[in-house]
């Protein structure tokens, strides 16, 4: 019997033939997890677990104050306080960097401002001593027509006859109608303040006119040796501007513009003080001034740099003559006008000081000494 049943457990077929076989079905195997728990309860259902969300991390500040009040916290989630931390940080590293930049900005401008103060100072030094400089060619050019003028006067006394450049070099003390002295009207344009061109030109002129007077000096030696080993008198001289046997060019300025007396020189004036780029003829109110050479008109009329009523005009080859403070002009710009012809009236418009008529000549726009002209 147990043998029976344990062939019939082990799937055998028992020792009698012809006896129908049986099948034998097995339980399933129970789940473990479908068991009844401890209580009896019977299993449930198998479920899907959620996601769990990750838990934020929370940061809690306490503030205590001394006299044992009431504690106030303040809770911020981590990100709020990693953000706060970030905005924290990259302020203080604008506030640093825009800190940095004033600090940079100040001591560059304040360096800035010192080489100014520098520049202006060594500025005025040089303006200094560039009007002590044309101070000191002002006295020499005055010292200069001291001896012109002592020359004049041996050369009077003496019969010696007048020296070749017509007196002084730089125009000072000539005349051309025997009205030496009574006439003292002077101008041009506005002041204009020595440069270091108009210093060095103002040098060049007076070495030049050392020159000459050592010259004129040494010839009139010579004369006065002459004159008293064959006691002779000097013969007849030309007058100042006199155009009689000349061969110069219709359009090469010569002459005198006006009668009257030089009462301004051209160069440096008035103690240095200022540069006068032309000659001033003083005579009477109304006297005539003619053109010095042939050309065309290219200014008549005011002009508002000082000069008053003036006049232009082009002689060719680069060369201009002006006229200024005219009473008033009798020509037009355009016009031909030949040497000799009047072209305005003396008078003191503009910046001048009584009447006469300022006289420039320019050689390719710059100014020269207008006495070689005359």
């Amino acid at each position: 019997m147990a043998k029976k049943e344990e062939q019939e457990q082990n799937g055998t077929p028992g020792p009698k033939a012809g006896v129908a076989d049986k099948t034998m079905v097995m339980a399933p195997v129970a789940d473990p997890s479908d068991a009844p728990d401890s209580k009896g309860d019977a299993p449930a259902e198998k479920e899907e677990k959620p996601k769990t969300k990750k838990k934020q991390t929370i940061y809690t500040i306490k503030l205590i104050p001394d006299d044992d009040g009431t504690t106030k916290s303040i809770r911020l989630p981590a990100r709020v306080l990693k953000f706060g931390l970030a905005s924290v940080a990259a302020g203080a590293l604008l506030f640093v960097g825009a800190f940095s930049y004033s600090v940079y900005s100040t001591f560059a401008n304040q360096n800035g401002a010192s080489e100014i103060r520098e520049l202006r100072e060594v500025n005025n030094i040089q303006q200094e001593q560039l009007l002590q400089l044309s101070k000191k060619a002002n006295a020499l050019q005055d010292e200069i027509d001291q001896l012109t003028q002592l020359e004049s006067d041996l050369r009077r006394m003496s019969g010696a006859g007048p020296a070749q450049d017509d007196g002084a070099s730089d125009g000072s003390g000539l005349t051309n109608d025997g009205t030496n002295g009574k006439h003292d009207g002077q101008g041009g344009p506005y002041v204009q303040q020595p440069s270091l061109d108009n210093v060095s030109e103002a040098l060049d002129n007076v070495e030049k006119d050392i020159e000459k007077r050592r010259a004129s000096l040494l010839e009139l030696q010579e004369q006065l040796k002459a004159q008293q080993e064959s006691l002779g008198t000097p013969g007849m001289v030309s007058l100042p501007g006199s155009l009689v046997g000349s061969t110069v060019s219709v359009t090469t300025p010569t002459g005198w513009p006006a009668r009257g007396e030089v009462s301004s020189p051209y160069g440096l004036r008035w103690n240095g003080s200022d540069f006068h780029p032309g000659i001033d003829i003083a005579n009477d109110m109304g006297t005539p001034i003619v053109a010095t050479a042939d050309g065309t008109v290219t200014t008549a009329g005011w002009n508002a740099g000082g000069y008053g009523n003036m006049v232009d005009i082009d002689h060719g080859n680069g060369i201009m003559t002006r006229y200024g403070h005219a009473m008033q002009v009798v020509v037009s710009a355009g016009q031909h006008v030949r040497r000799g012809q009047i072209i305005a009236y003396m008078g003191s418009t503009g910046f001048s000081t009584g009447p006469h008529v300022h006289y420039e000549v320019r050689v390719n726009g710059q100014t020269v000494n207008p006495v070689s002209y005359l």
